[in-house]
Formats: C-alpha cells, structure tokens, sequence
C-alpha cells in the first residue's frame, strides 16, 4: 500500500473550522489578495461570514475528492497485484471482495466529485470569482486553491 500523501490545506482548513471571534490572527502565512478579500469579513465580525463558511465546505470537499482519489487508487492496485497472478475461471473470493470495494471506492469518488462541484459552484457564487469561458469549474477552483490556500499554515494568538 502506498504512503497517503497528506492533504496540502488541511491546517488552514483546521483554522477555518476553529475561527470565532477568540481565534488569534494569521501569521506565517502569505495570503494572496484574493484569499484576503475571503478572509477579510471573518476578521471584522468576528464570526465567519457566508464566503467563509462556503469555503471550509469547498475545502473539505477538496479533501473528500483527494481522499476517494487515493482509495480507488490503493484498491485497484491491490486488484492489479492479486488478478495478475489469478487462475483462468471462477474469480477467488478475495478478488470478488476487491472488485466490489473497488465498486464502492468509485462510486465513493463520484459522489464526492458531485459535492465539490457543488461547493465549487456555491464558493464562486458568494465569492463573486469570474470562471473564465472555456474553463471546467473543478478545473479552475482546484487551480484558484492550489494558487490562493495556504499550504504551510499557523496562527498565532494575539
């Protein structure tokens, strides 16, 4: 089995979720003004506004899809291993197992792709975000959160 690569934004994510009006402020991480902008309503209230909490959903919904992705990864290279060495004729009943976890893995990655275009789609609405023409949503929101979230993240109290 593969090393799980760790989800890149789970800290920012983790302050996200943990942000109230006693949270300290940002430090160690450069945020781009876009990212600001989203971050800016939170920092004035106190309470997370409506473009924050449609992040945390679009993140973890990014970790959904990343997850589901590594599992349907693990488990068709588990099938891969056991069916090339596989007997012609009735399948063992470990590789039946195998192919129905595989079933569930990627109806698992389908479901997940589903919500994130749909927090994607929720995120760009209260955002106001102009998707270029031509451009997939999934394609650019992975591209705006690889670009605009925070990968190394802390917070420090104030």
């Amino acid at each position: 089995m593969p090393p799980a690569k760790p989800f890149r934004q789970l800290d920012f994510l983790n302050y996200l979720e943990h942000l109230d009006a006693s949270t300290g402020r940002v430090a160690h991480a450069s945020m781009p003004p876009s990212m600001a902008r989203v971050m800016a309503a939170a920092n004035e209230a106190g309470e997370p506004s409506q473009a924050v909490d449609q992040l945390i959903e679009l993140l973890k919904a990014h970790k959904a899809v990343w997850q589901a992705s590594f599992d349907t990864d693990v488990v068709a290279g588990e099938l891969r291993r056991y069916q090339k060495y596989a007997k012609p004729g009735q399948p063992s009943p470990h590789i039946v197992q195998l192919r129905q976890q595989q079933a569930v893995a990627r109806q698992a990655s389908s479901q997940s792709k589903q919500s994130f275009i749909k927090a994607a789609s929720a995120f760009v609405r209260s955002v106001g975000i102009e998707v270029p023409q031509r451009m997939g949503l999934e394609v650019f929101i992975i591209g705006w959160i690889d670009a605009n979230v925070p990968t190394t993240f802390a917070f420090a109290a104030e």
